[in-house]
């Protein structure tokens, strides 16, 4: 059937259409509605097929690649592919049933409304995926790593959201400027609002990219509490006690507190110190003797830097010296401590060395006595 003798002139073959497919085309445009639902179904089942094409070629061709991004990466490609197939099938079989142009145009706008929304999605999936093989390509792309990773999110996560409100806009056919000068009053209204939240918000960006501390570090605030940093987020540093209770620290304080980072330095190993102290007259050449030994002979101890003894001064009632000893992680601190200071509590007695402790001497005497000594003082004889 001609195109001329089509009741609906938008249902007539397109010109990408292969000469093959014309006839059958012609024969189902007396029936739009049927042509339109085989449109759709077709298009739906190329945009299957091709997916499954997509995500079983492009799998070989990246067998060779680790970590499995490489395979997530190639599913949020192919689903995109596959939507953007089914879209235009969508809008095909929109125009082939004929309905009026305002009627048309709306529901096409909102297929494509939803399209954008569902882009969003899969596009935050792609940003994070492609970060997180970005971060892993260690000599290329020293900028991305674990500490810089929630601000590259953020940033593509707020470049995303703003194209496709942008997209939005220009489907509906609304002027971005109106908006735009709304969103500035917003804005100024939303920030003094929430002042602490900006605040914590501009200081998870300082944290994350001065990095005084990274995930798996051991910190100390300034208010004493102490533990491992389980996340850095953009709004609160989370740390993981040694009492297994995590505590969330809001971003502007931790900008603001004096943070000792026990992890930090050239390496992660900490350095425990051992106060003991001996007895005056003990041989001090076999204490350090004894000390270096016991920290030697634990399995724990690193052996490099060499565990090493310091004397440090002459106390009320010892000789205080200090054992300085490393060990691989600051988690293991508190237990390799305790069994230092057993061993060597248990040593010092074995070698007869004393460990002294304060000591006072207390008189006691008798009323009776008490007044004839006070009475010789005076000058004063008690009577018999």
């Amino acid at each position: 059937m001609a195109a001329a003798d089509n009741p609906n002139p938008q249902a007539a073959a397109p010109d990408w259409l292969p000469d093959l497919l014309v006839a059958p085309w012609d024969f189902f445009a007396t029936y739009p509605p049927v042509l339109a639902l085989i449109v759709l179904v077709v298009g739906i089942t190329l945009a299957i097929i091709g997916r499954a094409v997509v995500l079983r070629w492009g799998g070989k061709l990246t067998s060779g690649v680790d970590h499995g991004l490489d395979t997530q990466l190639l599913r949020v490609v192919a689903g995109i592919a596959a939507l953007l197939v089914a879209y235009v099938s969508a809008v095909l079989a929109i125009q082939i049933i004929g309905f009026s142009e305002r009627v048309e145009r709306i529901v096409i706008n909102v297929l494509l409304s939803l399209l954008i929304l569902r882009l969003i999605k899969s596009a935050m999936s792609a940003s994070h995926i492609g970060l997180e093989i970005l971060s892993r390509i260690r000599d290329r792309y020293e900028i991305v790593e674990e500490r810089t990773m929630p601000l590259f999110e953020l940033m593509s996560t707020i470049i995303i959201i703003a194209a496709a409100a942008y997209a939005l806009l220009m489907v509906w056919d609304i002027n971005p400027t109106a908006w735009l000068a709304s969103a500035g009053v917003i804005g100024i209204a939303v920030g003094i609002a929430a002042r602490d939240t900006l605040a914590n918000l501009f200081a998870g960006f300082f944290i994350i990219a001065e990095s005084p501390y990274k995930l798996g570090d051991y910190i100390v605030l300034d208010n004493g509490q102490r533990g491992e940093v389980t996340k850095v987020g953009i709004r609160s540093t989370r740390l993981l006690t040694r009492d297994d209770v995590e505590i969330t620290v809001p971003n502007a304080e931790m900008a603001n507190a004096k943070v000792i980072n026990e992890s930090g330095g050239r390496w992660v190993k900490f350095r425990i110190r051992i106060k003991v102290g001996v007895a005056y007259g003990s041989d001090v050449d076999q204490v350090v003797e004894l000390l270096e030994g016991i920290a030697a002979l634990h399995e724990t101890v690193c052996q490099d830097p060499a565990p090493r003894v310091r004397m440090r001064g002459f106390g009320d009632s010892s000789l205080d010296f200090e054992l300085l000893c490393w060990v691989n992680h600051p988690s293991e601190r508190g237990m390799v401590t305790h069994e230092l200071y057993m061993k060597i509590y248990k040593e010092l007695g074995k070698a007869g060395i004393e460990i002294p402790f304060p000591q006072r001497d207390v008189w006691m005497r008798s009323p009776e006595r008490a007044a004839r000594e006070d009475g010789r003082e005076d000058g004063t004889e008690t009577a018999r």
